[in-house]
């Protein structure tokens, strides 16, 4: 019994410090000051919010959201992210905000309070130029695609059974747009001034059909009933910049006659150098969120594999417990459940970062302990029933005996299992992380170039393994050949 309350406390002061330096490493929303708001905002909704060439959060809404803030003397921060996940993100309290071309409607007002309309727009259908789709009947039998969470969605669910057409759902626009150039689909719904923001610009080449459906308001959101300080700091900082000519300045210079979209070259070489600053910092947080669930994972890991070999039944149904349900469950699901239920439970806001390692340290200590598990039991039996023979104890025994022929033979999955965790970072795009994958989404949602841009992040991902795996391959070598 002494053995597993050892064990017991063992346990519990490690998740504690890795926690500790968790927290320590990467601050959560809350660490920050008081007087910063959070904004959620989807960077790939051109021209409302998108990432312009030079790497900045740019558009209609950022702008207003600025100016109205520069009146006001607000702090805040814009935390870019899907649009879906944007709205969990307000619903769960994780941002104090959001701004996103958000349509007000009765049901978001259950849940949000909105500002004032900053600006009304409605959703048109657009077609490839050579369709043959020119009317809403046109679309029996079809595909449409849309984007999830959005009024477009709504609007396309109603028509759906009338019109006889299929949806088809993507998480931002230029997937979107590009499944319909493609073929995949046969139409996109979309608010009208981004649709036709895209086919001014030449960023995409279709056509609308049909008139301009459901006009709506857009507004700037914040939870019910919180935030209400920021919500009329909002309003005031709109009603000044619409009275001072601000705000006309703003939409003109993104939806007038003389606005353009800085076009990039389309060319691989040319899209590479264009773009390398931002895919270098996407794929140095890629790294470092793969190091630092990693480190977690083996700390836990460790823990649960020893624990899963034990003499105690209790140890080792805890730890089969743990690990059974960590590979059940798949990581994207996971990754949301961290991210939005475990903060909503416990009223703590994590930042994309902090949640990210988070759910990848948990999950990925499943699988650290299964290799910890197989190299300990890879040892001779006999070696161990020598050393107790000699005197040894258990934890003798597993310390100077077992443990140092089992990392051995645990070396080429353990450098495996960083190599897969280092790929499921790209899941953690869907929280807002701007890591190496979100950041081809974000670049793509600019160019529409996703051919190129999804070649280069592939390429990448394949450099950085690759190396990895001879630096696996060598690492094993020095330690089974006794160098």
């Amino acid at each position: 019994m002494n053995k597993v309350k050892k064990w017991f406390l063992a346990t519990i002061l490690i998740v504690t410090a890795v926690m500790g330096g968790l927290s320590f490493v990467m601050p959560t929303v809350q660490a920050q000051e008081d007087e910063t708001y959070v904004i959620a905002t989807d960077a790939t909704f051109a021209p409302f919010s998108f990432v312009d060439v030079d790497g900045e959060l740019s558009g209609i809404d950022i702008d207003v959201f600025k100016a109205a803030m520069e009146v006001e003397g607000l702090n805040y921060e814009f935390m870019p992210m899907s649009f879906s996940a944007a709205l969990q993100a307000l619903e769960t309290k994780q941002v104090d905000g959001m701004i996103a071309g958000m349509a007000i409607t009765p049901a978001r007002q259950e849940t949000f309070d909105f500002s004032e309309p900053y600006y009304i727009s409605g959703n048109s259908f657009a077609v490839r130029p050579d369709s043959d789709v020119e009317t809403y009947e046109d679309l029996q039998g079809r595909k449409v695609a849309v984007k999830t969470g959005t009024t477009g969605f709504a609007i396309a669910e109603d028509m759906a059974d009338e019109y006889g057409f299929d949806i088809t759902i993507f998480e931002d626009s230029a997937n979107m747009y590009e499944d319909v150039m493609v073929g995949n689909a046969d139409a996109a719904i979309e608010i009208f001034a981004v649709m036709a923001h895209s086919i001014n610009t030449g960023q995409v080449d279709l056509k609308f059909i049909g008139e301009e459906l459901s006009p709506s308001e857009m507004g700037f959101a914040v939870h019910k009933d919180l935030n209400g300080e920021l919500l009329d700091a909002f309003n005031r900082g709109l009603q000044t910049i619409q009275g001072n000519g601000t705000y006309d300045e703003i939409i003109e210079s993104y939806l007038g006659e003389e606005a353009q979209q800085e076009q990039e070259s389309s060319g691989f070489l040319a899209q590479l150098q264009e773009n390398a600053p931002a895919l270098m910092r996407g794929l140095w947080t890629t790294i470092v969120v793969s190091v630092l669930s990693i480190v977690f994972a083996t700390v836990i890991g460790v823990i649960l594999g020893l624990m899963r070999v034990s003499h105690s039944k209790l140890l080792k149904g805890l730890a089969i417990f743990y690990i059974d349900i960590m590979r059940g469950m798949p990581m994207i699901v996971f990754v949301f459940f961290v991210y939005f239920g475990v903060a909503q439970w416990l009223s703590i806001n994590f930042t994309p970062g902090t949640a990210g390692v988070l759910a990848l340290s948990i999950n990925t200590a499943a699988y650290v302990a299964e290799i910890v598990r197989g190299g300990i039991q890879a040892v001779d039996r006999g070696q161990s029933e020598a050393s107790r023979s000699l005197g040894l104890d258990y934890s003798q025994t597993m310390r100077r005996i077992v443990l140092p022929q089992a990392i051995r033979i645990m070396t080429p999955s353990f450098i495996n299992q960083f190599i897969m965790t280092l790929k499921n970072t790209s899941i953690l795009s869907v929280i807002g992380l701007v890591e190496l994958t979100q950041t081809g989404r974000i670049i793509i949602s600019r160019t529409y170039q996703s051919g190129n841009m999804w070649l280069i992040v592939g390429i990448i991902y394949i450099i950085i393994i690759t190396i990895l795996t001879y630096i696996s391959h060598y690492v094993d070598r020095r330690l089974n050949s006794g160098q």
